[in-house]
């Protein structure tokens, strides 16, 4: 990847306003036509590679400058930043200290439709829809025809449309899954001035299965595409959290669906857990045979603050010592909450996977801007494997999106929702698991044990900062207005909030210039 995303793609400036993100109606402009960029055989895989640089950068020039989306600090706006806020600062997963306007609002789950983080994401979703389509009208078999381009480039542009779609199914899953009823706008939408009108979660989820099933063929088989871009594994995973999430999103359950999905991974055999649960989060975390999409990071070709480069700058502060992080410095920003450090049964000990930072750290929080106040994770780390690493401002370490663990427990979750499946077999999945977070058996569990709260909280202890526990909680009923940890509502023990903030406002902004979208219901 490093090789396609370090050029300047399009020699453009691709903006998106927050104020308007979705007047999509409009193609992404550029200061070269298309007429001109495609005659450049290499431009196919360049504005592809553009796509994919836009889940890891910010804009067309590093950290900052000619960012892609405006109306917000660059530094905040990158997709995989601004994704992971929404996935984790509300839940028992995370804190952020930072008093930054609209911070404290998703720690506490009291947001509205103006806080800036909420319409930058949703503007970065829109983004990535946008140059997805713009792309797929440039690429049509008469585009192609008109070029002139044949054999080996036209096969290949076949497999570029493929992942596009892919990209762009991504992008409509995670506005789909934050906001709820969204616009639903292809390649095939007419350019007109008319603000696009609304698609309701069961048609945005229905298109997003079609797209998926449709371009699977035209992708390599799962683990024989190039690291960092989408594949068929890519596509199964991305159909299991569909289908394992289908209840919530269309109230029809699908856990036969997600099982199938999930086992078409696991069945593959391209993919095996890492011997080294910590391999999975280090500089050198792109030789693991577990992960199966990631978004890659890389310090000298991918700048961006957001990312692992956030992630891990963020979660330094107080006594750690940012060299040994692999880290310029710390951000004094992120730390866990109590209830979730419960989760495991001791600080680093038995369970491998508890990576906390204690010294200096108090584990209540009685104060969500001192950084003191809450244990800091230790997890993400900009060190390889064999202790390799540099003092760096920006990061090498992958994010990654899918990888086999989350294959297993899918499959677990399925199997206890009634999908089908081998309850042996899950059990099996689960303490594989668990003997590598132990060293040996003595974590695993009993077939009594493995129930559905086991699995909400294994997934906790599996999959934690990885971007997945809000939709986790809401998918378990624990999101909103039954789950209680230290200051959800904005109070210090915690209290249950409106069932309504299990979906995110849509942004002020869009409600100004869109007159066909209705609010979700409470804001």
């Amino acid at each position: 990847m490093s090789t396609i995303t370090r050029k300047t793609l399009l020699a453009a400036v691709l903006l998106c306003a927050t104020a308007a993100c979705t007047d999509l109606t409009v193609a992404p402009q550029s200061t070269v036509s298309s007429s001109t960029l495609f005659n450049d055989p290499n431009s196919y895989k360049d504005y592809l590679a553009k796509l994919y640089a836009g889940l890891a950068v910010s804009g067309q020039q590093g950290p900052a400058g000619a960012a892609d989306i405006q109306g917000i600090d660059e530094g905040f706006s990158q997709y995989m930043r601004l994704y992971w806020e929404m996935q984790e600062l509300p839940t028992d997963e995370a804190v952020i200290g930072w008093g930054d306007a609209g911070s404290q609002e998703l720690n506490t789950q009291l947001w509205g439709s103006s806080n800036q983080f909420l319409g930058a994401m949703y503007s970065r979703v829109f983004f990535q829809v946008s140059l997805a389509n713009e792309f797929l009208r440039q690429t049509t078999d008469a585009q192609l025809a008109s070029r002139n381009v044949t054999g080996q480039l036209a096969a290949d542009v076949k497999q570029y449309r493929a992942e596009a779609r892919f990209l762009r199914a991504l992008s409509y899953y995670h506005g789909m899954d934050l906001f709820g009823n969204i616009p639903l706008l292809t390649d095939s939408t007419a350019i007109s001035t008319t603000p696009p009108k609304q698609a309701s979660r069961q048609q945005i989820f229905a298109f997003i299965e079609s797209e998926l099933k449709a371009i699977r063929s035209d992708l390599p088989a799962a683990g024989t595409g190039q690291y960092g871009r989408a594949d068929q594994g890519a596509v199964d995973m991305l159909l299991a959290h569909l289908y394992i999430n289908a209840k919530v999103y269309t109230g029809t359950d699908r856990s036969a669906d997600a099982l199938a999905a999930a086992s078409s991974v696991i069945n593959s055999g391209a993919y095996q857990l890492d011997p080294n649960y910590q391999h999975l989060f280090q500089a050198d975390n792109n030789t693991s045979h577990e992960i199966i999409f990631a978004v890659p990071q890389d310090e000298a070709h991918q700048q961006s603050y957001g990312g692992t480069t956030f992630l891990i700058h963020a979660e330094i502060g107080g006594n750690m010592d940012p060299a040994a992080f692999g880290s310029d410095g710390g951000w004094w920003g992120l730390r866990v909450r109590p209830e979730f450090v419960a989760l495991f049964p001791g600080v680093n000990a038995p369970d491998k996977r508890a990576m906390f930072f204690t010294n200096g750290q108090s584990l209540v929080i009685n104060n969500l801007t001192n950084f003191n106040d809450g244990y800091s994770v230790t997890k993400w780390t900009n060190v390889t494997s064999t202790g390799a690493h540099t003092k760096g401002d920006f990061m090498d370490t992958d994010f990654p999106m899918f990888r086999l663990a989350d294959a297993y427990l899918i499959y677990a979750e399925a199997v206890l929702r009634g999908g089908g499946g081998s309850a042996a077999q899950a059990l099996t999945y689960v303490n594989a698991l668990r003997t590598r977070a132990y060293g040996d058996a003595s974590g695993n569990i009993t077939s009594a044990q493995l129930t559905l709260p086991f699995i909400l909280a294994e997934r906790g202890r599996e999959l934690y900062w990885e971007a997945d526990r809000r939709t986790d909680l809401i998918r378990f009923g624990q999101f909103s207005d039954q789950g209680v940890w230290e200051w959800k509502g904005n109070v210090q023990p915690g209290k249950t909030t409106e069932s309504f903030r299990n979906l995110y406002p849509l942004p002020s902004s869009e409600m100004v210039t869109n007159p066909n979208l209705t609010q979700n219901t409470g804001y």
